[in-house]
């Protein structure tokens, strides 16, 4: 709950816009007085034309002052908060600074260098590369030694492969990637920003039928073997119906997903209507209503199963066989194919990408570059050696420590802008990130431990006059501060109390009664059936309202020769099922005891009635048990052997329910899609075949799109007042509108608001 109310928080300052960042300067004509603060002009007009600028009606004396009306309200809380002190917490400070790391990061890039990565993703993305490769696995700070033999034993493998010997029995021999065992290294069809950035690099740059030079990677070293290139296959955009089967899923519910779907495949192929049937079969809720229908993808962006199946279709209203994926059976339908995206559709999505890519090292190295150079960033060669010339063996360990009164600690390594940088600052950094090493010497170590501090402190100095250096950052941030302080009287105000407040809340439900209201309602029985042998079958059994359960599978209880004594098993058994009927008191159970052909049939009411009485003793009603005496066993099992005679003294079981929906199960065991029932009370386009008839009780037949139906109106219900708990949800929005409402006025008694026409007429332009 408080992540969905702190982005409607944020979502208000979408209305209200951002503020500035600082008081107002008293020498700024203010716009409107809140109390004693005023609302610069500046401010309101940078935040009106933000969230204005572009509507048909701005700058009109109406949008202003009604924008104006707002961003007072929105003052008028953030002012309150603040008087309250609710900016000086540790959780809010905690909070605003977790935003200004996510604010702070467009910040921190070079974008003439995205550009270029962005407009070469986008080139690249025309074509699909095939391709396969050896790895040689080497840790991202490997010492130089250890880049060095591996980068040799990569190009002794290059070697080889030239030579002649198979590639892929190269990768199978050598190749540190697991899946080369299987895959002799082949890795498929693959695209733009779906590998690591050097090994796509050198892929795309490689020919066919040629092997690259060694490619460094944060896994190590690969060789990159070209196996093919073709022009990518663009986009598909597709329609699906979908049975959901997930994997792992019991066998029989597996099976009845497969015939559902090879039901629905056979009626598409009759030709009924797509439209219809994924409306009303397809299980996948987010397309169903709208035909089954799915943004466009390319490589890359589906399950591989249902893209190629997708991408094989071949014109426009083609449709699949059914596929299967990890989320189920699909039917795809074709609706149009198309080449890649322009530029200006894909950038965004592309830059997104690249932000989370192992492109953005390359973005990095030119960030740190300029940032250095801007920042003033000044080395003293001097004291950088010197402080080198400390590392020692201690350091591999992770145990390395220096001497705190030695007089070189003072000295400066560094500056930025001006500020120092210590030999002390760099050798505290060094004692706490320090690690045990396996691999390299001390020299390596402390020279890999300097460049991240100078990179952290560079970006720590960029960081903390980002608000100074760029004015829309210092907005943002603003506007998340406000943001924050907002949420946290809304929720206090408005969100939490019209839940807590159930008195408040039941009085203001009972003053607008009129609000909440049924209109006519039908409380009906619908069944659509696929013909009318199917709808005749389901009225001849509505009237019992007791239908098997198949969901539950429930073992017989065996008895010894003679003997109506239950088991320690039996009970066991019996436990289990108490408990089930206990939790659910819709269900029916009858209980038929069984004998065999050498004992008295009259042991068989007994047992029944004996399972029934330790059911009782469980906790279950007596009105959900029934016993019947089924005398002399039937059951298959050779009689001459005590197994089989131990199978014929028993008391065995039948469950029931009166859902409809069992009903409708049974009667679709040759045909998944043969009856569907609805029950309950329904209002006028709640059911298109109900509003099709004359609403008067009574039993009415049609056929519509295809099915037959049978609607038995129970009774019509006039329009009448909900109960709070059928519409708790409206309320508790309307309570909460209310609630602010009142607030809000409170807070202009506190904090009158005074608006300044003359400055408002500076704004109005037409």
């Amino acid at each position: 709950m408080r992540s969905n109310h702190l982005l409607v928080a944020v979502a208000a300052l979408a209305i209200a816009g951002c503020t500035a960042s600082k008081k107002n300067n008293s020498k700024e004509p203010a716009i409107a007085t809140l109390g004693a603060q005023p609302v610069s002009l500046s401010e309101f007009r940078y935040v009106y034309e933000k969230n204005n600028g572009g509507n048909e009606d701005a700058y009109t004396r109406q949008s202003v002052n009604d924008y104006l009306n707002l961003y007072a309200n929105f003052k008028l809380k953030v002012l309150e908060a603040e008087n309250r002190g609710l900016d000086t917490t540790k959780a809010f400070k905690r909070e605003l600074e977790g935003y200004k790391e996510q604010l702070a990061q467009p910040y921190l890039t070079e974008k003439s260098v995205t550009d270029k990565l962005v407009q070469e993703a986008y080139e690249r993305m025309k074509q699909e590369v095939n391709a396969s490769h050896i790895l040689i696995t080497l840790p991202p700070d490997a010492a130089p030694e250890d880049t060095l033999e591996a980068y040799n034993r990569t190009m002794e493998l290059r070697q080889r492969a030239q030579q002649g010997e198979d590639f892929g029995k190269l990768a199978q021999q050598y190749s540190q990637d697991p899946s080369a065992a299987d895959n002799k290294g082949e890795l498929g069809y693959f695209t733009a920003l779906q590998m690591v950035y050097p090994f796509e690099d050198a892929a795309y740059k490689t020919a066919v039928g040629e092997i690259s030079m060694p490619v460094r990677t944060r896994f190590g070293y690969h060789l990159v073997k070209v196996n093919d290139k073709r022009a990518a296959r663009g986009e598909a955009k597709v329609a699906h119906i979908m049975v959901r089967s997930a994997a792992g899923t019991p066998a029989a519910d597996s099976l009845a997903a497969k015939q559902r779907v090879e039901a629905i495949y056979r009626r598409l192929q009759r030709g009924e209507d797509w439209g219809k049937l994924a409306s009303e079969f397809s299980e996948d809720a987010n397309t169903a209503a709208n035909k089954g229908e799915l943004p466009w993808f390319g490589t890359g962006r589906m399950i591989p199963s249902f893209e190629d199946a997708a991408f094989a279709l071949e014109k426009p209203g083609d449709i699949s066989k059914p596929v299967y994926t990890p989320y189920g059976w699909h039917i795809i339908k074709l609706i149009e194919k198309r080449t890649l995206p322009s530029y200006e559709e894909m950038e965004q999505h592309l830059r997104n990408k690249i932000a989370k890519d192992s492109r953005s090292e390359l973005n990095k190295t030119a960030f740190l570059k300029r940032i250095r150079q801007e920042n003033g960033f000044t080395e003293q060669p001097e004291a950088k050696a010197a402080a080198m010339a400390k590392a020692t063996e201690e350091l591999l360990q992770g145990k390395w420590t220096y001497d705190e009164n030695a007089k070189e600690l003072k000295e400066t390594l560094f500056t930025i802008q001006g500020k120092p940088y210590t030999i002390g600052d760099f050798y505290t950094y060094v004692q706490q990130e320090q690690e045990p090493r396996s691999t390299g010497d001390a020299a390596h170590a402390m020279q890999l431990l300097y460049d991240q501090f100078t990179e952290e402190r560079l970006l720590e100095y960029e960081k903390n006059n980002l608000e100074n250096k760029y004015t829309d950052y210092r907005m943002l941030v603003q506007e998340y501060h406000d943001g924050i302080l907002l949420f946290q009287l809304m929720d206090e105000k408005v969100w939490s109390k019209a839940i807590e407040d159930t008195v408040g809340l039941r009085n203001f439900f009972n003053q607008n009664r009129e609000k909440y209201k049924w209109g006519e309602r039908a409380d009906a029985i619908v069944i659509s059936a696929a013909n009318k042998e199917l709808l005749q079958q389901a009225q001849q059994q509505l009237e019992k309202r007791r239908y098997p359960v198949s969901f539950a599978k429930l073992n017989d209880v065996l008895f010894e020769q003679n003997k109506t004594e239950l088991s320690a098993e039996a009970k066991a058994e019996l436990q289990k099922l108490a408990a089930m009927l206990q939790q659910n008191e819709t269900l029916t159970l009858d209980v038929n005891g069984h004998t065999d052909a050498r004992e008295n049939r009259n042991l068989a009411e007994t047992r029944a009635k004996a399972v029934a009485a330790y059911l009782q003793e469980q906790g279950v009603p007596a009105s959900q048990v029934s016993t019947n005496s089924l005398g002399q066993s039937k059951q298959a099992g050779p009689d001459n052997t005590e197994t089989g005679r131990r199978r014929n003294r028993r008391v065995s079981f039948a469950l029931y329910t009166p859902e409809l929906a069992a009903l409708a199960e049974s009667l679709n065991k040759s045909n998944p899609l043969g009856v569907q029932i609805a029950e309950k009370k329904f209002e006028r386009g709640d059911n298109k075949a109900l509003d099709a008839v004359e609403w008067q009780k009574g039993t009415y037949t049609l056929q519509q799109n295809g099915r037959e139906y049978l609607i038995i109106i129970k009774d019509v219900l006039e329009p009448a007042y909900k109960k709070l708990s059928e519409v708790r949800g409206p309320v508790i929005s309307d309570y909460q509108a209310y609630l602010e409402e009142q607030w809000v006025q409170e807070l202009r008694n506190k904090y009158p608001v005074e608006i300044k026409k003359d400055e408002v007429e500076k704004l109005v332009r037409k």
